[in-house]
């Protein structure tokens, strides 16, 4: 299932998940029942789980029958009755779903789409959207991902050999501050910018 919250779960792993938790329980709460009689049903179950997703990911057709398909709940602004119906999908939840979306007016929204884990994805109309620095024609800089360097006192030099860095580096752009011992800080790091940025311990 890899890493997934419980709302990004398809439904027949959700089932997996249940099937499993009532297995394993049975043969703790009836000690006559021997332990294997619970272990060989949950490695079938977790067997099977894990071909049914090799089977999605290889075929898009396994995919859709597995999975099922997103499904167009607002389109130019219209709401889809016969598609809420069929998913028995209510215009309450509908208009909760938007709001936390930062939503609030349906004539803004293009398309919304739910998705086969249940969560709703809103395309705004261009005119709803938040200005691009594009739209005004104006050329930022592409972000880098920040890179932590000090954790707790702790200098992380997998993260500095990674970017081609020193400690003598780190010790230089500390002492600038007068800062002599790595333990002083609580975190530093290369922000999104690639400044260094940290923080010392409170006394």
């Amino acid at each position: 299932m890899g890493k997934k919250q419980i709302g990004q779960l398809q439904p027949y792993e959700l089932v997996v998940i249940i099937m499993i938790a009532e297995l394993a329980a049975i043969p703790m709460q009836n000690t006559n029942i021997p332990l294997i009689n619970g272990i060989i049903p949950i490695f079938i179950l977790i067997a099977s789980e894990i071909t049914l997703s090799y089977i999605s990911l290889k075929s898009e057709r396994a995919r859709g029958v597995i999975c099922g398909k997103p499904s167009i709940l607002i389109k130019n602004s219209e709401i889809m009755e016969d598609e809420l119906r069929r998913l028995r999908y209510n215009i309450n939840d509908l208009l909760e779903q938007l709001r936390q979306k930062n939503v609030a007016n349906i004539s803004e929204v293009a398309y919304a789409i739910l998705e086969t884990g249940g969560q709703l994805s809103v395309i705004l109309k261009s005119q709803n959207r938040p200005l691009q620095p594009k739209d005004m024609n104006i050329f930022t800089p592409p972000e880098l991902i920040p890179i932590t360097l000090i954790i707790d006192g702790c200098v992380i030099k997998e993260n500095l050999n990674k970017i081609d860095l020193s400690l003598d580096w780190l010790k230089g752009e500390l002492e600038k501050d007068g800062i002599n011992d790595f333990k002083q800080v609580l975190f530093a790091c290369l922000d999104s910018r690639g400044e260094f940025f940290y923080q010392v311990r409170s006394e």
